[in-house]
């Protein structure tokens, strides 16, 4: 279950971190113009950050609670993960998924952040009516080597934009990764089996990490 390659590692927590900083260019940007600036601005910040690049798991934890979570509708993005038994869940274990799935999350890509080096985004022009209320934002990362190809699906709340799943050339993060991970665990353990099966990759990780 934890057999995700490098790419979808690296380029998905970019995004998530990436659709996540705040932006003082415009107040309330519309979804290409917020990905477009704070991609810009997060690629800085890795840059100047020596924790983040020596890998300090605090440090990452904290700039994922302050700046990427506000800024993502996560509880959309782990029910896309679990898919329908979400909905038949308890408040008690929806709870408990999004802990764990957030932590798993983190943990993962403690990493990811200390590969961006030269990068520079490149945002595609938006095919959007002015009202649609979701929308897909297409971009590319560029540096040695190929283009990485990078999308987000925002949908329009009253508190802004917010990015909801993520594709890494051409794989949904939410919507096909890790469902397709969690669906057999779901099918012989049910949605205790997946939370188990959940903190014990984090407890697992965590002691990976004090090593």
């Amino acid at each position: 279950m934890v057999g995700w390659s490098r790419w979808i590692v690296a380029g998905s927590l970019l995004a998530l971190v990436a659709a996540a900083l705040p932006s003082h260019a415009q107040a309330n940007p519309g979804p290409e113009a917020l990905v477009r600036q704070i991609s810009e601005e997060v690629i800085e910040t890795v840059k100047s950050d020596k924790e983040i690049q020596a890998g300090s798991l605090p440090r990452i934890i904290a700039l994922v609670d302050a700046k990427v979570m506000p800024h993502v509708n996560f509880s959309r993005m782990t029910a896309i993960a679990v898919g329908r038994p979400w909905r038949s869940a308890t408040p008690e274990q929806q709870k408990r998924l999004l802990e764990e799935f957030k932590t798993l999350l983190v943990r993962t890509y403690s990493g990811a952040l200390t590969q961006v080096k030269d990068q520079t985004v490149q945002v595609r022009p938006m095919r959007a009516g002015a009202d649609d209320p979701e929308v897909v934002v297409r971009t590319e990362v560029r540096g040695k080597g190929d283009p990485i190809q990078l999308d987000y699906r925002l949908e329009k709340t009253d508190k802004g934009w917010k990015i909801y799943d993520v594709n890494v050339l051409g794989v949904w993060l939410a919507d096909t990764s890790f469902k397709s991970q969690f669906a057999p665990v779901i099918t012989n353990s049910g949605i205790d089996g997946l939370i188990t099966n959940l903190a014990e990759l984090n407890r697992k990780a965590a002691g990976n990490a004090k090593r």
